[in-house]
C-alpha cells in the first residue's frame, strides 16, 4: 500500500469520460468470454486452467510477497504461469481503463472500492458467484462485512477480498520525549470542534518554529515552521478524507455519515453541520500554524516529510507502516485515533480485492489464480511478510505477531476492528465524478480561497447526479 495503496489521494483519471467511450466501442471487449464460461451467470470451468495470467498491482512493496504467491501457485499448478506487473498509483489506473478500451487490459488486477462500481456498471468485471459456487469457495471465510463490500447493486460479486485497513496516529518518539509528552497519553486523546481537546494542545505543543519556540508558547511565528505537530497527507482528501480527517467526522455527535446508507448510497451529506464545523476546525490547524498547507504538500509524500524530520505526527493507513517505520534516523510510535465527541474513536475500513476482466481471453486460468489470491496458502504468505492486514482471520494474525516480531505493536490498528469502532469506505454511483467536483473543493476550503459553507453548493451539485 506505500504511498497511494489505497486512498483515493491522487488525481482520478477521467472515469466518466471512459464509460462514454466504451459505451461506443461496445464495452472494451466485453463480448469476450475468453473460454470457459464466465458470461452473466455461467461458471468458469477452472479444471482446464492452462497458459499465463496477466496480473496488475500497484503497491511495490507487497510485490515480493505475491510474486511468492504466484511462484507457489505454480508449483500446484504447473500449466499456468502468473506474470506480475506494478505500476505507480496513477500509471495504474490509467493504464487499465485505456487497456479496457484498447482490448488489452490484464487478466486480473487490484480493485478498489471506489472504482469496481464503475467498472461493473461498463460490464468490464466478470461475475464470480457462479464459479465460486462451482468450485465450493467460501466467501465468508474473511473478516466481517469484507466479502459483501464487493457486491454490486444487482447483487453480482465481483471480487475476492484480499486485505482490510484502518487508520493510526504515527509519530516521532524523539519529538514526543523532548516535547515532555508520555507516549502513554497519546493512546488516550481526545479531540473535538470547538477547541480541539486534548489533541489540539498535543499537536500545538509538538509543533516547532526555526527558533525553537513551540506552538503554544507567546512569540511562536506560524510563518517559519520547522517541525509541524500534525502533517498532512498529500491533499486535503477529497470526497473520502480516508488519511487526512476521516477519523474525526466519523466520531462526532450526533454521528456524522457521508451518505445516507452505505454501500450504494444515493444522498451525500457535505452540508451537514457536523462535517462543515469539523473541517472548519481541520482548518484551523492550518491557520494555526500547526499543520501545513495544502500548497505545501502537493506532489509530496506523507512519509517522505515524515522521514525528513519536518512532522511529529501523521495520521495514515495500516499500509503505511513500514514506510513510516523503517525511516533512517527516525524512531516512530503507533498510537490511535483520537476519541471524538461521540466518546469513541472511529477508523475508516477499507479493503482491496481482485477482480477479472471480462475481456480476458483466458478466464479459466484467471478465475484459478483469483481463488488462490482469496485463500488461505496466499494470504497466510501475505501475513507471514507483515505488509498489509490479510482478510482471512488467521493470515491478519500472521501479520500482527511478524510486526510483533519487527518490534511494532499494531493493535492500535487492528483494536478499531475487534472494538467495532470503523466504519465503511463509501461505495457510491459517480464515483469519480464525485472526487473531482470534491477534492478542488475541498482544497479551496483548506487554502482559504472559499468558506467552508460553499460546500453546500458542492454537495447540491453531486447529489443531482443521482437524480
Amino acid at each position: 500500500m506505500a504511498g497511494m495503496r489505497k486512498k483515493l489521494g491522487a488525481v482520478v483519471i477521467g472515469l466518466a469520460t471512459m464509460s462514454l467511450t466504451l459505451t461506443a466501442c461496445g464495452g472494451g471487449g466485453s463480448d469476450s468470454s475468453g473460454g470457459g464460461g464466465g458470461s452473466d451467470g455461467d461458471a468458469i470451468d477452472t479444471s482446464t486452467a492452462t497458459g499465463e495470467v496477466n496480473y496488475w498491482l500497484w503497491d511495490s512493496n507487497q510485490l515480493p510477497a505475491y510474486q511468492k504467491c504466484a511462484d507457489a501457485f505454480h508449483t500446484a499448478n504447473p500449466n499456468v504461469t502468473v506474470k506480475i506487473s506494478q505500476f505507480a498509483w496513477d500509471d495504474y489506473w490509467n493504464k487499465l481503463t485505456n487497456g479496457f478500451v484498447a482490448g488489452d487490459a490484464p487478466d486480473v488486477f487490484t480493485d478498489h472500492l471506489s472504482k469496481f462500481g464503475e467498472f461493473a456498471n461498463q460490464d468490464q468485471l466478470v461475475d464470480l458467484d457462479p464459479t465460486l459456487a462451482k468450485d465450493g469457495i467460501n466467501v465468508n471465510q474473511y473478516q466481517p462485512g469484507l466479502a459483501d463490500l464487493w457486491k454490486s447493486q444487482d447483487g453480482k460479486r465481483y471480487g475476492l477480498p484480499k486485505d482490510f485497513d484502518t487508520i493510526g496516529l504515527f509519530y516521532n518518539k524523539k519529538y514526543v520525549d523532548d516535547a515532555g509528552i508520555k507516549e502513554s497519553d497519546l493512546a488516550n486523546l481526545a479531540w473535538n470542534p470547538q477547541d480541539g481537546g486534548t489533541y489540539e494542545k498535543v499537536i500545538a505543543h509538538l509543533t516547532m518554529d526555526t527558533s525553537g519556540r513551540r506552538g503554544d508558547e507567546p512569540g511562536f511565528d506560524k510563518s517559519k515552521v520547522k517541525v509541524y505537530g500534525l502533517g498532512l497527507d498529500g491533499n486535503s482528501g477529497g470526497p473520502n478524507g480516508q488519511t487526512q480527517w476521516s477519523m474525526y467526522t466519523g466520531s462526532t455527535s450526533p454521528a456524522w455519515t457521508a451518505t445516507d446508507k452505505n454501500p450504494w448510497g444515493t444522498h451525500y451529506n457535505f452540508d451537514q453541520p457536523q462535517f462543515q464545523t469539523t473541517i472548519t476546525w481541520f482548518k484551523s490547524l492550518i491557520d494555526k500554524g500547526y499543520m501545513p498547507s495544502v500548497a505545501a504538500v502537493t506532489g509530496q509524500t506523507e512519509s517522505t516529510i515524515f522521514g525528513a524530520g519536518k512532522y511529529a505526527m501523521v495520521t495514515n493507513g495500516s499500509w503505511s507502516t513500514n514506510a513510516l517505520f523503517d525511516t533512517k534516523g527516525i524512531e516512530t510510535g503507533l498510537a490511535p485515533t483520537p476519541i471524538g465527541p461521540s466518546g469513541k474513536r472511529s477508523s475508516m475500513y477499507n479493503g482491496l480485492a481482485d477482480s477479472i476482466w471480462i475481456g480476458s481471453k483466458n478466464k479459466p486460468a484467471a478465475a484459478k489464480w483469483v481463488e488462490y489470491l482469496a485463500s488461505p496458502d496466499c494470504q497466510n504468505i501475505v501475513g507471514d511478510a507483515a505488509i498489509v492486514f490479510p482478510a482471512i482471520p488467521s493470515a491478519t494474525d500472521k501479520a500482527i505477531a511478524a510486526w510483533k516480531a519487527k518490534g511494532i505493536d499494531v493493535t492500535p490498528f487492528t483494536n478499531q476492528v475487534t472494538d467495532k469502532t470503523t466504519f465503511l469506505f463509501p461505495i457510491t454511483d459517480h464515483a469519480s465524478e464525485i472526487y473531482n467536483l470534491m477534492l478542488p473543493a475541498l482544497d479551496n476550503v483548506l487554502s482559504g480561497k472559499a468558506d467552508v459553507s460553499s460546500l453546500t453548493e458542492v454537495n447540491n451539485q453531486i447529489n443531482q447526479l443521482f437524480q
